[in-house]
C-alpha cells in the first residue's frame, strides 16, 4: 500500500512520516497516536507568566443603553474541571431562574457566558451545553500551552428566553470529552453563567406579533439522558441516519427548526478530502469520498430542507499555531442554521408523533448533529388548521470531473439543490400561507501536485434561504431573507529540509458572509437588516525533525465588518506566534453603504522557535 500523502493537514503530515501509522486520522476523544505539539525542547516560554488569551472574533452582544449597564441579575450556575470525562456522562446542573431575579421575568437580553483556563499539554475538543435537551451552545476549546491558556465565549441566547425563563427546574447538561494522562496533561478548568438584562421600553414589541423574534415553545431534537456522550445524534456514514419523534401543541401557528452541526475525525477536514478514484488507483489509505458535504433534513421521510455548512476549523485544524491566539472562524461558537417549518404544520397538527430525521450526503465516520424546534403558539386558538399546499424539491445535482496521473491531478466538483414549501395554516392570525425556500450552490477545485506533497483547495458555498407569509388574497405580512456565501481557500506544500527535517506550509483563506433582512407588516411595521463580511487569513509553517516540532510559526489577520439595524461593528486585528500586532476596533455606525472587504495583505514574517 502505498504511504498515505500529507496533502494539507499537519497531522497527516506527521502521519505520513510514520510508515506503522499510515492512514490513522486523529480522534478528538479516543488517544491519538501523537501529542498535539510534541517539541524537541520545551518551547521558550516563562512558566510564570500570565496565560495567554484566545478570542474568536465576533460581534458582541447588544446589551441595553447606556453602557456600560449592569445585568438585572447573573447565574453562576456551573463550575466543573474536565480531566478524564471522555465516555462519562456529561456534567449536569439544576437550572431554574435565580430568586433575585426579577419576578416579572421580562428581559431584553440574556447571554450565555462560557469561560475556561487550561495548562499544560491537550487537544481541542468539541463541547456542548444544553438545557433540557435544547442546544444552547456548540464550541471547541483551545489547545494549551506550558504557561496557560484563558478563553470566553459570549454567546446571545434570548431566542430561548421561554425555556430560560421557566418556572421549574430544569437540567443543564455540558458534555466535554476530555483524556488525561501522563502526555496529555491539559484540565479544563470551566464556569458557566447566564446574564439576565432589564427590559427595555422598545423590547416589548420584539416578543409580540406574528413574527415574534422569540419562540413560545422550544422542543429538543437531540437524545435524551442518561448518556455517556453529548446529546447529539453521531452519523457515521452516508448510509446512517438519525431520528427523533417529536408531537407539537395543536394550537401552533409558526415552527423553525434550527439545526447545529459539527464534523470530526475522518471527515474533519471533509473539504479537501480526496476521490474514491484517486484513492483506489494509488491505493493510498486516506480519507475519501470527495469534498462535498450536506446535512438532509427529513420529515416523516420528506425531504423538509438542508443544511451546506460553514467549513470550521478547530483549534487545532490544519497548523495549530495559526490560531494562536486568534482561533478561526466559529471555533468557539459553532452557527447554527435555521429551515422554516411552517409549512409543514398541515402535517404537524395532527396531534401524533412526527419523525424528524437527519441524515450527511457522503459522510464518514463522524458528524454530530441534532436540533431545536422552536414553535409559536396561538393565544387565542386551542386548535390551529392548516395544510401543505406543495413541497417542491430538486433532487441533489452533483457533478465531478477527475484528472489525474499517479499521485498528481487537477479535480473540480460541483453541486446544486433547491427546496420549495408552501403551506396554509388558519390561526387567530387569519388564513395565511407561507412560501419558504432555500438555495444551495457549491463548487471545489482541487489541486495536488508533487507526488501528493502540494495540495491547493478553493471551494465556494453559497445559500438563499427565504421566507414569505401573506394572508390568502391579501398583502404580505411577514418577509425574511438571508443570502450567505463561505468561500474558503487553503495551499499546503511539504518541504524536504536540511539535517533530515521536512517544512509544512499553510495558507488559509476563508470568510463567512451573510445579508439578513425581515419585515413585519401586520400592523407592527418592524424592519431589520444587516451586512456581514467576515474574512480570515492565516500563514504558517512547522519544521519538523523525527517526528517533534523544531521549529514554526503562524500569523493571522482578521477583519471582522457588520452593519445592522441593531449594531455596527468593526475589528481589524492581526497576530503572530501568540501575540497580537494590531487591533482596531469601531463601534459608530458610519452613513454610507458597507462595502466589499479588500483583500488582507500578507505580512512578511520572520520564523520564531515557538
Amino acid at each position: 500500500m502505498a504511504s498515505l500523502p500529507p496533502l494539507i493537514f499537519f497531522f497527516f503530515s506527521l502521519l505520513h512520516s510514520l510508515s506503522t501509522l499510515a492512514g490513522t486520522t486523529r480522534s478528538r476523544f479516543k488517544p491519538p497516536h501523537l501529542s498535539p505539539l510534541l517539541f524537541s525542547s520545551p518551547p521558550s516560554q516563562n512558566l510564570t507568566s500570565p496565560p495567554t488569551r484566545y478570542l474568536e472574533v465576533k460581534k458582541p452582544p447588544v446589551l441595553p443603553d447606556p453602557p456600560p449597564h449592569p445585568p438585572s441579575c447573573s447565574h453562576h450556575i456551573l463550575h466543573h474541571e474536565f480531566a478524564f470525562t471522555y465516555g462519562k456522562p456529561p456534567v449536569l446542573a439544576n437550572y431554574t431562574l435565580p430568586s433575585h431575579c426579577p419576578s416579572s421575568r421580562e428581559f431584553s437580553k440574556i447571554v450565555l457566558e462560557f469561560r475556561s483556563t487550561c495548562r499544560g499539554r491537550q487537544f481541542d475538543r468539541i463541547f456542548g451545553v444544553w438545557l433540557d435537551g435544547v442546544e444552547l451552545l456548540r464550541s471547541c476549546t483551545a489547545e494549551p500551552r506550558s504557561n496557560g491558556i484563558v478563553w470566553s465565549v459570549q454567546k446571545d441566547v434570548t431566542r430561548y428566553r421561554s425555556l430560560l425563563v421557566k418556572n421549574e427546574t430544569q437540567i443543564l447538561a455540558v458534555y466535554l470529552g476530555n483524556l488525561i494522562d501522563k502526555t496529555y496533561t491539559g484540565v479544563y478548568h470551566v464556569d458557566v453563567f447566564f446574564h439576565y438584562y432589564p427590559l427595555r421600553a422598545s423590547s416589548s414589541s420584539e416578543s409580540s406579533g406574528y413574527s415574534s423574534l422569540q419562540a413560545d415553545m422550544i422542543l429538543p431534537v437531540s437524545r435524551n439522558l442518561p448518556l455517556n456522550d453529548g446529546l447529539w445524534f453521531d452519523i457515521a456514514s452516508s448510509n446512517d441516519s438519525r431520528y427523533k419523534e417529536v408531537t407539537i401543541p395543536r394550537n401552533v401557528y409558526r415552527a423553525v427548526l434550527e439545526v447545529y452541526v459539527s464534523f470530526h475525525e475522518n471527515d474533519e477536514f471533509w473539504y479537501g478530502n480526496l476521490y474514491n478514484d484517486y484513492v483506489t488507483a494509488n491505493n493510498v489509505s486516506s480519507p475519501g469520498n470527495g469534498p462535498f458535504r450536506e446535512v438532509v433534513v427529513s420529515l416523516d421521510g420528506v425531504v423538509a430542507g438542508a443544511v451546506w455548512p460553514f467549513p470550521v476549523v478547530f483549534t487545532g485544524g490544519i497548523n495549530p499555531l495559526l490560531w494562536r491566539p486568534i482561533t478561526a472562524i466559529g471555533s468557539f461558537d459553532l452557527p447554527s442554521y435555521d429551515i422554516e417549518m411552517t409549512p409543514f404544520l398541515g402535517v404537524l397538527l395532527d396531534g401524533e408523533a412526527h419523525r424528524l430525521e437527519f441524515s450527511v450526503t457522503n459522510a464518514l465516520n463522524v458528524w454530530y448533529v441534532d436540533a431545536n424546534l422552536h414553535l409559536w403558539l396561538d393565544k387565542e386558538k386551542e386548535v390551529v388548521e392548516g395544510k401543505v399546499l406543495e413541497v417542491k424539491r430538486s433532487s441533489l445535482e452533483i457533478s465531478s470531473v477527475s484528472d489525474f496521473k499517479g499521485l498528481n491531478g487537477n479535480f473540480t466538483t460541483k453541486a446544486k439543490r433547491s427546496v420549495r414549501s408552501v403551506g396554509l395554516v388558519k390561526s387567530s392570525h387569519g388564513d395565511i400561507i407561507t412560501n419558504a425556500s432555500q438555495e444551495f450552490t457549491y463548487v471545489n477545485t482541487m489541486v495536488l501536485g508533487k507526488d501528493g506533497n502540494l495540495q491547493i483547495i478553493d471551494q465556494l458555498i453559497q445559500g438563499d434561504d427565504r421566507v414569505h407569509a401573506k394572508r390568502e388574497e391579501s398583502r404580505e405580512i411577514y418577509a425574511a431573507k438571508s443570502i450567505r456565501s463561505f468561500p474558503f481557500y487553503l495551499y499546503s506544500d511539504y518541504l524536504e529540509g536540511q539535517n533530515h527535517t521536512y517544512e509544512e506550509v499553510a495558507n488559509v483563506t476563508m470568510g463567512f458572509n451573510e445579508e439578513r433582512s425581515w419585515s413585519d407588516d401586520d400592523g407592527l411595521m418592524r424592519t431589520f437588516r444587516s451586512k456581514l463580511e467576515n474574512k480570515q487569513e492565516a500563514q504558517g509553517v512547522m519544521v519538523v525533525k523525527n517526528n517533534l516540532v523544531v521549529n514554526g510559526y503562524g500569523g493571522t489577520q482578521q477583519v471582522y465588518n457588520y452593519v445592522g439595524s441593531d449594531q455596527c461593528y468593526f475589528r481589524n486585528i492581526s497576530s503572530f506566534n501568540y501575540t497580537i500586532l494590531y487591533d482596531k476596533v469601531e463601534t459608530v455606525c458610519k452613513k454610507e453603504t458597507l462595502k466589499v472587504t479588500p483583500r488582507l495583505e500578507y505580512q512578511t514574517i520572520q520564523p520564531l522557535l515557538v
